[in-house]
This record gives C-alpha cells, sequence and structure tokens, in this order.
C-alpha cells in the first residue's frame, strides 16, 4: 500500500539573515524567534493574540483539508470500496490530478508558488463540490480525528490553546487513528466562524466587514467549509501581523534578550546603585578618605552602569554570551537561532564596552578628584 506523507518543516541552520513572518508561524525558526516566542510576545506585549490564534487555527484548517484529500484519493487510487461509495468519476479525476500536496504550510497567498495556488484551488473546488453534493458522510471510520488529540514533540510546543482543540493534527500520519471526517472540516470551519469572526464572538477579531460578512455568508447560507473561504481574512491577518506586530517581535528577540519587567527591574536597580554610589561617593571625598578607600566605589557603579545599560539596550550582555534569553519574567530558553546568536553576541560585546568606558570614567573622575574635608 503506498502511503503519502507531508514532510514536517525544518529550521534553515544556514539562514545568514533575519527569519520572516513566515519562517516564524510555520515552525522553521528555533528560539528565541520561534512560533512559541512569538506567541508569547503577542500575548504579552502586544495584546491582540487572538490574530495569532486565528492564523493558527485557520492553517490547522488547511491541513485538515489536506490530510482528508489526500485519504481520500488514496482511497480512489487504490480502489478501495471507500473510495468508490464517496466519490463520482468526475472527483475521482479531480483527486487523481491534484498530486500529493506535499507543501506542509498553510502561508499567504501572496507567498505561494502557482503549482500550490492551483493544487489548493483545486482542492477548494472539490470540497465545494462535494459539500454541493451533500456528501457529508464519506470517508468517516468510527475513528475519526474528532476525538483524537493531537501529537507533539518537545521541540514543537503547542500553544495555550491548541490544548483545549479537538481538531489538531499531525500532518504526516496517514494511521487509521488519524482519519479524517468530512464533518470534522465543517466543525473545523464553524468552529473558526463562531470563535473569531461573527459580531460578539468570544474572541471576535477586528476584520473588514466586508470580509467577515463574505466569510459568514459563505459558510452559514451556502454550506461551504474549503479552505478558500478563509483565504482573504488570512491574507489580512497575516499583512497585519507582518507591519505592527513583528517588526516589534524582532526587536526584542533578535536584538535584545530581555522583556518589558525585567528592563523595569533592571531600571530601578540602576537608580538605586547610581544613587547609592554617588552618595557614598560625595561622603569620601568631603571627608577627605584615602584614594585607596574610594576605589571601592567600583562596585556600586558597576552594578547600576550595567543595569542602566541592559534597561537601554533592553540586552543582558553576560546572559547574551552565556546563550541565553528571558520570553517571560525570570524564565529563560537557550539561544538556538544562529544568526541571532551572532547578532546578540555582537551587541553584548558592544554593551559590554560601554559599561566598562562609562564606569571606568566615573571611578577615575571620583577616586583622583582631591578631597576635602568640611
Amino acid at each position: 500500500m503506498t502511503e503519502f506523507h507531508t514532510p514536517s518543516p525544518q529550521p534553515d541552520m544556514e539562514r545568514n539573515r533575519l527569519p520572516t513572518l513566515f519562517e516564524v508561524l510555520s515552525r522553521r525558526t528555533l528560539p528565541p524567534v520561534d512560533l512559541f516566542s512569538f506567541y508569547i510576545y503577542m500575548r504579552d506585549q502586544q495584546r491582540s493574540v487572538d490574530y495569532l490564534d486565528f492564523w493558527l487555527d485557520v492553517a490547522q484548517h488547511m491541513s485538515l483539508c489536506r490530510h482528508y484529500v489526500r485519504e481520500l484519493r488514496r482511497s480512489v487510487m487504490i480502489g478501495t470500496p471507500d473510495g468508490d461509495k464517496s466519490t463520482s468519476k468526475r472527483s475521482s479525476q479531480i483527486l487523481e490530478n491534484l498530486g500529493e500536496m506535499t507543501h506542509p504550510a498553510a502561508g499567504p497567498s501572496m507567498l505561494m508558488t502557482e503549482k500550490e495556488k492551483n493544487q489548493d484551488a483545486q482542492m477548494s473546488a472539490f470540497l465545494r463540490e462535494e459539500a454541493a453534493n451533500g456528501n457529508n458522510n464519506g470517508h468517516s471510520p468510527s475513528n475519526s480525528l474528532g476525538s483524537v488529540p493531537r501529537n507533539t514533540t518537545s521541540n514543537d510546543r503547542p500553544r495555550p490553546s491548541f490544548m483545549s482543540s479537538p481538531m489538531e493534527l499531525t500532518s504526516d500520519s496517514n494511521s487509521p487513528a488519524h482519519t479524517v471526517a468530512r464533518a470534522d472540516i465543517r466543525a473545523s470551519a464553524e468552529k473558526i466562524l463562531y470563535t473569531f469572526l461573527l459580531p460578539g464572538a468570544e474572541r471576535e477579531i477586528i476584520l473588514p466587514h466586508a470580509i467577515t460578512q463574505e466569510i459568514t455568508m459563505s459558510i452559514e447560507e451556502r454550506g461551504r467549509d474549503d479552505p478558500e473561504v478563509f483565504d482573504a481574512a488570512k491574507d489580512y491577518v497575516f499583512q497585519a501581523m507582518e507591519r505592527d506586530a513583528f517588526p516589534g517581535f524582532l526587536r526584542m528577540k533578535a536584538l535584545g534578550n530581555l522583556v518589558p519587567p525585567s528592563m523595569m527591574m533592571r531600571l530601578v536597580l540602576g537608580l538605586l546603585a547610581m544613587f547609592g554610589g554617588f552618595w557614598v561617593a560625595f561622603i569620601l571625598i568631603f571627608l577627605d578618605y584615602p584614594r585607596l578607600t574610594r576605589v571601592w566605589l567600583v562596585l556600586p557603579f558597576t552594578i547600576g552602569v550595567y543595569a542602566l545599560c541592559s534597561h537601554q539596550y533592553a540586552l543582558d550582555p553576560i546572559l547574551a554570551l552565556v546563550g541565553f534569553s528571558e520570553y517571560t519574567f525570570m524564565s529563560f530558553s537557550r539561544i538556538r537561532e544562529p544568526y541571532v546568536r551572532k547578532l546578540l553576541n555582537k551587541r553584548a560585546l558592544m554593551v559590554m564596552g560601554v559599561t566598562i568606558l562609562i564606569d571606568a570614567a566615573l571611578v577615575v573622575l571620583f577616586v583622583f578628584v582631591p578631597g576635602k574635608r568640611l
């Protein structure tokens, strides 16, 4: 029996540049610019994680449809009774012409190749025809995907909503336990509509009225559930995230390694240390303490300057040089994206140099200034 596998996207270890949003969303990047980190950023910094959840659910819907059609195509090609019952001759021809649909990620239409666009368009046309013929029960064994949770690995950490979603899927499995029912596709489309798009929905996202109205009519009145229903909304959300959220994410994760609460803590610590350093320095000067004693001013000044520089550059140079980045307050992950590691190491050395220069200047100033006892 021939099996059709969709290869999982692999990180590009040779990438000598910052990743694109599509590479992050399709899990082709490593920490600290991976999908998990972007999800945390959208949740904690942008406060717009619903847009990312919508994108991920639409991408999952596309994966669900591809998996269903691949399974149905295999049934037709090997001539199983299920395939004979659930498809007409015309549908069988469409399925055979689709190919194996090996592209793994559901990206925005502007980034798809012509082959991918044609395959997805034919798949959507097949699903529309199947829905119009009232065939919502074909290819629906009792162990369909609706009751099967999503499998994950340690390198593919799920977003929180993954944990409660019944529609998750491991796209490269063709075992019977992962068979997709036609009703699962319909349920997935309705879940997206009722969760994100209808006015007053639980997690309503703001889209142009024309887009939401067209999607609502297509699903509720025309009975559609094919992936093309969400194309306009998916492209709109992708462009919004790419324009409004992703540049800030790259600045925070590729040029720094601290989150705002940690930066604020360093600001407070730095100001207190600098205040203490200046206070002690003037006491030592006006009490005419020897210069050797005043050298101890290096301790508060070093702490203060280091903390303030870390706040200013959103980068803790020691953490960066040992290879760690903060994704939530006081929680750290190892920097595994090679290009980001190089960038952070260069910036860490620069910040360390600035810290040493300012610290040395302050110590020299207050050590060598003549003392005068008041």
